[in-house]
């Protein structure tokens, strides 16, 4: 196979693994029935007349499968991290105790889990739509490329192996995820 050709596979291969740890990334964010400190991941406090994220100025831990609990390196701003995480819009309601930040997770409704697994297939189709346009993008590529009909077809034959692989961790990481947020 010539260069050319094995540079835009290698280079399709690497647009289609940044759009499953997107969804990787995107995944997380979206909570199953336990507490986690990913959860809080997208929480900012102001420190010191700059927007920090919360994980930058606390420690935060799970000490149980319902309790989120943040301990700040400095107790000054246990004010501001409990306005952060109420401003969050995560639904968590926070307690002050003077020493941290205790975070009650509540146990998902029905109703919810189905909202958030219709959330989580959202971003597996997003993601779904990244990895064919990568596809189309490499034959667009391809067919650009001075070289053999039967070269640019085996080529093409390898994108769409390509897509219908990262297609197929697509739904098995859905799959995953969707187990995780139905299981009460």
């Amino acid at each position: 196979m010539n260069e050319e050709v094995t540079f835009i596979l290698d280079s399709t291969k690497e647009s289609m693994d940044g759009s499953i740890s997107h969804l990787e990334k995107a995944l997380v964010k979206i909570r199953a029935g336990k507490a986690s400190p990913v959860m809080l991941s997208t929480v900012m406090v102001e420190y010191y007349g700059s927007v920090t994220p919360l994980s930058q100025v606390s420690n935060i831990n799970t000490p149980d499968a319902r309790t989120i609990s943040v301990q700040p390196w400095e107790k000054s701003i246990l004010p501001d991290i409990e306005t952060a995480i109420t401003n969050s819009n995560l639904g968590f309601n926070p307690m002050n105790n003077g020493e941290m930040i205790i975070i009650n997770v509540p146990p998902l409704t029905e109703e919810r889990r189905i909202q958030l697994v219709k959330q989580a297939k959202s971003e597996a189709e997003d993601a779904k739509v990244s990895i064919r346009s990568a596809r189309q993008e490499a034959n667009k590529e391809l067919k650009a490329l001075d070289i053999s009909e039967d070269l640019q077809k085996n080529a093409e034959l390898d994108v769409q192996e390509l897509t219908d692989t990262y297609s197929k961790k697509v739904d098995a990481i859905l799959d995953v995820k969707e187990t995780e947020i139905m299981k009460v």
